[in-house]
């Protein structure tokens, strides 16, 4: 069964002097129990996509479904239904962490009582207890990251929205922040999280959907988006400078090598899988070509992205209205 639907979504942002399509006829169906990745560059329409389906925004045409609910006619039943967890924490910094929570229970409607036991539980659950009673200012970035996600749950909410929740976080936070993610997954919680990272989107989705320029231009899960841009190839990384050449020619007779001079890289197909790979070495042996580093790779995400989109992830304008 579907937990979110949308069908056709389109959003444009209007000014005197311009036109911004945010959203280009979006169609997006996430199942129970299953996390959706929805994937693209900043101003490609992931965080009006979310705000759209968690009632912030109306959309300008299309239709969209929360848990069963219009999210235009039925949005107060939608909104009681869902977490959301945004870009930015959204704490206040002069509360404390378990002030927050509270405050945060109250507004879901449960009773004081009830708000003060859920916070002590998540507190609990996020690390946060040594710091429940200091003032949410003297938190370090990833605990407000914690804190604010732990705010989104405080209704136990089924449907969560994660809009780029591990931005700005060093990687020891944000590895955290994954397993507090698939904690609720396990849990049975629905999720669609939007994501710049591609290791993100590939370790945490089920399924992802590529947008840009306000379209859903792929969807799949990570190994069939990968398998759309070739299968595996072999990188060797060379020695000696000098050797380059030679290497790539012994590699690819053909010339159908990738070289990169700066980093000695030399990457070609693996059509013939393991063997080849077992080939290559061997060519290498007798051609008395040393290398300091050979490995058969699948392709990425980011190789996904770059056949996609025809820029790589990290070549990604400023974020715009959407």
């Amino acid at each position: 069964m579907a937990a979110i639907e949308a069908e056709g979504l389109v959003k444009v942002y209007r000014s005197r002097k311009s036109e911004v399509r945010a959203l280009d006829g979006v169609d997006l169906e996430v199942q129970e129990g299953t996390v959706l990745g929805l994937l693209g560059p900043n101003g490609a329409g992931k965080t009006t996509t979310v705000r759209i389906l968690t009632t912030l925004l109306r959309p300008d045409a299309g239709t969209a479904r929360v848990g069963g609910l219009d999210v235009v006619r039925d949005a107060q039943a939608v909104r009681r239904s869902i977490g959301l967890s945004g870009q930015y924490a959204a704490v206040d910094e002069n509360l404390t962490g378990r002030e927050n929570l509270w405050m945060f229970g109250r507004l879901y409607q449960l009773s004081s009582n009830e708000a003060r036991s859920r916070a002590g539980e998540l507190l609990e659950r996020f690390l946060l207890e040594d710091a429940a009673d200091r003032v949410a200012k003297t938190y370090s970035g990833g605990m407000r990251r914690r804190l604010d996600l732990a705010s989104a749950l405080i209704g136990r909410p089924r449907l969560l929205f994660l809009d780029e929740p591990t931005t700005g976080l060093d990687p020891r936070s944000r590895l955290g922040m994954w397993d507090v993610i698939r904690a609720q997954v396990r849990e049975g919680g629905t999720l669609l999280l939007t994501t710049q990272y591609l290791e993100e989107a590939d370790e945490l989705a089920n399924e992802i959907a590529v947008v840009d320029h306000g379209k859903i231009i792929a969807r799949g899960t990570a190994d069939e988006l990968k398998s759309q841009v070739g299968g595996e190839r072999i990188e060797v990384v060379v020695h000696d400078p000098a050797e380059i050449q030679r290497a790539a020619q012994l590699l690819a007779p053909g010339g159908s090598s990738t070289v990169e001079e700066h980093t000695r890289r030399i990457t070609v197909s693996a059509d013939g899988g393991a063997a080849q790979l077992v080939e290559v070495v061997r060519q290498l042996g007798e051609a008395a070509i040393a290398v300091d580093d050979i490995a058969l790779r699948r392709p990425t995400l980011d190789d996904v992205f770059l056949a996609l989109t025809g820029r790589a992830a990290e070549e990604q304008p400023d974020e715009e209205a959407a």
